[in-house]
């Protein structure tokens, strides 16, 4: 397993402040800066088209009662993402994980997150994980990762592909004991992403000590970031990575 020396700056949902999340332009304006890595989200149409969204809900783009995997790709392809997003925006629709590998996955390191909302058909969710494992293919080192808050879905991408690096996300309420516990029950994962502010030097001996990788999310503040960068994390998410740039070269 590499660890990487030198905390790497991951763009969280591409450079979200300058772009609509999770699109093209925002991809393309966070690789303007010399980011390690991207972190984007993955959900499921209705249709079984793994796309690029965060939220449980649609309600950034006006359907509030509505989740990802309640429309079709054909439907979601005519949402003007953009506009909610940047008023002066061009319009972009939807980014499929498929676009995205094609045009990202050779310019910098990747981290996938594997969305689940509450009361999401167990049987899809497996569709997404399985897909997404298809579609990255095979993988011997951490150039592109899978993460998860939804441990099931890790479980399942390990049965699916047991050598493929996989990251547990831990809640901000979880901290040190849910961490270690989650290792000692589940050593096949890659390592854990915890919020900033359960980041601690007990933390960090815990993953160390277990030779995983520790990344952090999603540290904005100049006081997050040097908190981060000072505990020697692996990768650092964050919404200002030309920031998080300046302030670890």
């Amino acid at each position: 397993m590499k660890i990487i020396n030198s905390p790497q700056i991951f763009s969280h949902r591409g450079a979200n402040k300058e772009a609509a999340e999770n699109t093209q332009s925002a991809f393309d304006a966070a690789l303007q800066y010399a980011i390690d890595g991207i972190e984007t989200d993955v959900q499921l149409s209705s249709d079984e088209v793994n796309v690029l969204w965060h939220d449980d809900t649609l309600e950034k783009v006006g359907l509030l009662d509505k989740h990802i995997d309640d429309l079709s790709f054909a439907v979601l392809q005519e949402i003007d993402v953009a506009k909610y997003f940047f008023s002066e925006a061009h319009s972009e629709s939807f980014m499929t994980l498929q676009s995205f590998l094609g045009r990202y996955r050779k310019r910098c390191r990747l981290l996938l997150e594997i969305k689940c909302y509450e009361g999401e058909l167990p049987v899809r969710q497996k569709i997404k994980v399985r897909q997404t494992l298809a579609m990255v293919g095979a993988v011997r080192r951490d150039d592109i990762m899978v993460s998860s808050f939804h441990l099931p879905s890790l479980l399942a991408a390990h049965q699916y592909a047991p050598e493929f690096p996989l990251v547990y996300n831990l809640e901000p309420e979880q901290g040190f004991a849910e961490a270690r516990q989650v290792l000692t029950e589940h050593p096949f994962l890659h390592g854990l992403c915890v919020h900033i502010s359960t980041l601690n030097a007990v933390m960090i001996q815990l993953l160390r000590r277990q030779n995983k990788c520790i990344a952090v999310y999603t540290c904005n503040t100049d006081e997050d970031i040097k908190t981060a960068l000072k505990l020697g994390v692996d990768i650092l998410i964050t919404d200002f990575p030309q920031k998080a740039l300046q302030l670890r070269d």
